[in-house]
């Protein structure tokens, strides 16, 4: 299952959420060919993705910042740039823009640095902005435990539209970082859970003076725990395709047909 959009509409346009998605996916793009040159593709990582262990050893710290606009694939990119649009405008809504983008950036770093202190010695390239979009999330947490948030469910055949409260999706998301992340060393098996971890956490803590100066639980009080403005409301309908079926073709005969 995964987020599919919010019911909880941004008062003011996003720029700096829609400038992050558009950089995440030209950066990608520049180095799309390479994924055809392991070699080549290993060298870039090399140069601009982060190595724990070149922390460990007193260099490469310029990839703590340039590894959060790397992705590994076209899914891993994806993923990530569904939920920053997700959650990203509402959190910009409530720091505005400058604030925000430094928001997005120190939880990227603090993301880099849990994921640095979990496996000081792995060589693995860690890359993906998911650690500064878990700062976006554990903000969302608090700023808005109860909007709804439209969840996907497939189950084989089965597909699934379910609003839940998002305090629910994003508690759930956070628990299985965890669980994962002790189930785990380091990135192994190609996720860095404790990136995740340290980003939501991160996320919380830098949001919360903003939540205090809004009334802390009386923020809450006065809103429910949802938007501050009316949500929006999506209406699922039937579409109107014709439908076939057989008729008497005038010769005694029932015969297809079909109508458009």
């Amino acid at each position: 299952m995964f987020p599919i959009r919010d019911h909880n509409p941004s008062g003011r346009t996003p720029y700096v959420t829609y400038g992050l998605i558009l950089a995440n996916v030209a950066i990608f793009l520049s180095y799309w060919g390479l994924f055809g040159d392991p070699r080549a593709l290993n060298a870039f990582f090399d140069r601009w993705a982060l190595f724990p262990a070149h922390i460990a050893e007193g260099y490469g710290y310029s990839g703590i910042l340039t590894s959060m606009f790397l992705h590994g694939g076209l899914m891993h990119l994806l993923g990530n740039m569904l939920f920053l649009f997700i959650f990203g405008d509402n959190i910009e809504d409530a720091l505005g823009h400058v604030r925000y983008l430094l928001f997005y950036l120190a939880a990227g770093v603090a993301a880099a640095l849990l994921q640095f202190v979990a496996d000081p010695t792995s060589t693995v390239p860690t890359v993906g902005a998911s650690g500064a979009i878990a700062g976006v999330m554990g903000a969302y947490l608090l700023m808005f435990p109860k909007a709804r948030v439209d969840i996907l469910i497939i189950l084989i055949i089965i597909f699934k539209v379910l609003p839940v409260p998002a305090w629910l999706l994003l508690a759930v998301w956070f628990g299985m970082q965890i669980f994962s992340g002790i189930g785990s060393a380091g990135a192994e098996g190609g996720v860095a859970y404790w990136a995740h971890v340290g980003g939501f956490l991160a996320g919380i803590a830098m949001i919360a003076p903003v939540w205090l100066a809004r009334g802390g639980p009386a923020f809450w009080s006065r809103t429910h725990g949802t938007p501050p403005h009316p949500e929006a409301r999506y209406v699922m309908s039937r579409t109107h395709v014709p439908r076939a079926g057989r008729r008497n073709n005038g010769s005694g005969r029932k015969g297809p047909w079909s109508r458009h």
